[in-house]
């Protein structure tokens, strides 16, 4: 029987990694351990965490979703089960949820670039993207599109940061990642025997569509952020250089789009 509690105090002490909107503080939760919190939105993106083994601590719900879309996911938890109306779970959170279940989670230990490229063939590398939208959306565009992982350099913002979380769905906690540990990515890469393939806009560039790329038996292919796009020494050191055609004057889609342009003619291939 889960254990439910009416919200009667809004400045009741659990309640705080609700309350709080800095995503950083929730890293924290637990230092001096490394692994911190974060917030899983939706009974959909619960679900995944919860599939992927995050361990829940607690759960904030709407009150109709008790016996409702979040029945299933709260069967069986031994963890407190906050509940209210929107109106109060607003006030608590300083947002409407739109899909009344928040459920905060323990992180896990990232793991190591090697544990999760070592049998893969096709990845997806975001160099220094922070726009967390874009992070959610890559990650849903890798999953859909039969993406072996993830991994970002250390400027990237988190993948589980509670925006990216949202937009990809919980894609988040179904395709491997990480973060690199050195600047220079590409030497590891290519040490484990990938080509590598930047996402830019050059005049030497190879079509997307070439069969050379859907050849190379392991390719990672590299993203930049808005804007300033990848660093003009990452696209010098890659093996290959990518863009997609444009038409009515349109130079170029943002990363998100790009992902999921990339993804499907990249893995296309492959069963």
């Amino acid at each position: 029987m889960p254990n439910i509690i009416e919200i009667k105090d809004l400045s009741l002490g659990e309640l705080q990694p609700y309350r709080n909107t800095n995503e950083l503080q929730l890293m924290r939760w637990f230092e001096p351990e490394k692994e911190g919190i974060f917030i899983a939105e939706s009974p959909k993106v619960i679900r995944r965490a919860l599939a992927a083994g995050y361990q829940p601590l607690s759960f904030l719900l709407e009150r109709k979703y008790i016996e409702g879309q979040a029945r299933d996911i709260i069967e069986g938890q031994e963890v407190p089960v906050y509940t209210a109306s929107s109106d109060v779970l607003t006030e608590i959170t300083g947002f409407r949820l739109t899909q009344g279940a928040l459920c905060a989670m323990r992180r896990k230990p990232l793991p190591e670039v090697s544990d999760i490229i070592g049998n893969a063939e096709r990845i997806a590398v975001l160099e220094d993207v922070m726009n967390q939208t874009n992070i959610g959306a890559v990650f849903r565009s890798a999953a859909a599109l039969n993406f072996d992982a993830v991994v970002l350099t250390k400027p990237c913002s988190d993948p589980l940061y509670r925006r990216s979380v949202r937009v990809s769905m919980g894609t988040v906690f179904q395709v491997p990642w990480t973060y690199f540990n050195t600047d220079d990515y590409l030497s590891e890469l290519k040490a484990c025997g990938f080509a590598t393939a930047a996402m830019a806009l050059r005049h030497d560039t190879v079509k997307i569509d070439d069969p050379k790329l859907r050849e190379e038996k392991r390719l990672a292919v590299i993203l930049g952020t808005e804007g300033e796009g990848l660093r003009e020494s990452t696209i010098d050191s890659c093996d290959y250089t990518i863009k997609i055609p444009m038409a009515h004057g349109v130079d170029s889609l943002n990363v998100a789009a790009a992902s999921a342009v990339a993804f499907w003619e990249l893995g296309k291939h492959r069963s």
